[in-house]
C-alpha cells in the first residue's frame, strides 16, 4: 500500500495583537421620549429596566456594509496600515439582507474602490484596475450577539496557522430594521452601528484563546425568524442566564488565558442591558475596574456592541493601554464566546 505524502503546514505567527480600533454610528438618534411616542412607555421606565438613554438608528438607504466599511476605515487609519495589507476580513452580523456578495466582500471591495459593488465611481475619479489584484479572504459570521468574539477567535487562529498576517474583524448590525416598533419589550432595546479591530501577527501573543459554546436548552430564547423576521427574545430567560451562569463562562475565558480575574483591568461584555452588565462585573469582582457601559448611549447593537463600545471608550481615553481586557459576548443561538486581549499601545 502506497504511503500518503506528508502535508507541510506553513509556519504561523506566535499570536496576534490588536493594533487599531474603529467605530461608526448613524447620526440619527432616538431618545427614550422618542420611543415613548411609538409604544406605551416613558424615559424613567426604560432607564430603570435597561439603562438605555439614547440609541442610533440608520437611515433606510444606509446598509450594514456601509456602516461596516466606515468602521473599518476608522480602524485602519488608527492602525496606520493600508487596506492592501489586509489578507482576511471577517464581518460578524445577524442582519445582512444580501446573500452574496457577503458583507465582508462588500467591505473589501469598498475599501479599495471607495464605492459599494455595483455602484458607479464618483464623477471625476478613475475606477481602479482590479483585474490582477488578489483580494483578502472575506467571510461573514452569524452568531448574533457573540459573533464578534467568535470572529476575533477565528482571525487569531488564522494568523497563528499562517493563513493570514493582518486581519480586519468587524461587528456590524442594522438591528432597527428588524425591530417591531409596536413591541415595547424589544423596541426600547435595539439600535444600529459598527465596530472594528485590526489584528496583526506578532511574536508576543496579545489575544488569548477563544472560549466558546452554546446553551442548547436556550436556543429559541433570542431569535429573528421567518415569516415575521423581527427581533424577538424571552427577556426573563436571557436575564436569568446572564445573572446566574454567565460569570462562570467568563471565568473560564480568563483561566484559559492563564490569568486570574485580578489581572483583568477592563470588561467589555455584550451591551445587552445595564442590569446585566453591572451584576456580571460585580460577580467577577471587576466592578472596581473599567467596565464599558456604552449601552446607555448606543442601545443593543448585537454583534456590533463589543467592538463599538471598545473603540468608543478607547478613543475617548477611558481605557488604558497595554492591559488585559475581557471580551465576552452572549445571546442569539443561544451562543457565548470570549477571550482576553491586551489593549493596544497608544
Amino acid at each position: 500500500m502506497a504511503t500518503s505524502p506528508a502535508l507541510t503546514l506553513p509556519p504561523g505567527a506566535a499570536g496576534s495583537r490588536i493594533i487599531g480600533l474603529g467605530h461608526h454610528q448613524p447620526p440619527k438618534t432616538l431618545t427614550n421620549d422618542d420611543i415613548a411616542e411609538l409604544v406605551e412607555t416613558n424615559d424613567e421606565w426604560i432607564r430603570s429596566r435597561t439603562g438605555i438613554v439614547t440609541r442610533h438608528v440608520a437611515a433606510d438607504d444606509v446598509t450594514v456594509a456601509d456602516m461596516a466599511t466606515a468602521a473599518a476605515e476608522h480602524a485602519l487609519a488608527d492602525a496606520g496600515v493600508s487596506e492592501d495589507s489586509v489578507d482576511l476580513v471577517i464581518v460578524a452580523t445577524a442582519t445582512a439582507d444580501d446573500r452574496t456578495p457577503n458583507i465582508a466582500g462588500r467591505v473589501a471591495y469598498a475599501l479599495r474602490t471607495g464605492v459599494q459593488p455595483g455602484a458607479s465611481t464618483p464623477e471625476g475619479e478613475e475606477a481602479p484596475d482590479l483585474r490582477n489584484v488578489v483580494g483578502p479572504a472575506a467571510m461573514d459570521l452569524n452568531v448574533a450577539c457573540s459573533g464578534f468574539a467568535h470572529a476575533v477567535g477565528l482571525a487569531d487562529q488564522a494568523i497563528r496557522t499562517g493563513s493570514a498576517r493582518t486581519a480586519l474583524v468587524i461587528g456590524a448590525e442594522k438591528l432597527a430594521a428588524y425591530t417591531d416598533w409596536t413591541d415595547r419589550s424589544t423596541a426600547i432595546l435595539t439600535a444600529d452601528g459598527a465596530g472594528a479591530v485590526v489584528l496583526q501577527a506578532t511574536d508576543t501573543p496579545a489575544v488569548g484563546p477563544v472560549v466558546w459554546g452554546t446553551e442548547p436548552e436556550l436556543t429559541p430564547a433570542v431569535r429573528i425568524e421567518a415569516p415575521e423576521v423581527k427581533f424577538q427574545q424571552d427577556g426573563r430567560t436571557v436575564f436569568k442566564w446572564a445573572i446566574t451562569r454567565a460569570a462562570d463562562r467568563a471565568r473560564d475565558v480568563v483561566a484559559r488565558a492563564g490569568l486570574s480575574l485580578d489581572d483583568i483591568e477592563v470588561l467589555v461584555a455584550h451591551q445587552a442591558n445595564l442590569r446585566i452588565i453591572e451584576p456580571l462585573a460585580k460577580a467577577l469582582g471587576l466592578d472596581g475596574k473599567v467596565v464599558v457601559t456604552d449601552i446607555t448611549e448606543s442601545g443593543n447593537t448585537s454583534a456590533a456592541s463589543i467592538p463599538l463600545g471598545l473603540s468608543k471608550w478607547w478613543h475617548a481615553g477611558k481605557i488604558p493601554a497595554g492591559v488585559p481586557a475581557l471580551l465576552f459576548g452572549f445571546g442569539g443561538g443561544f451562543a457565548w464566546a470570549g477571550q482576553v486581549v491586551l489593549t493596544p499601545e497608544r
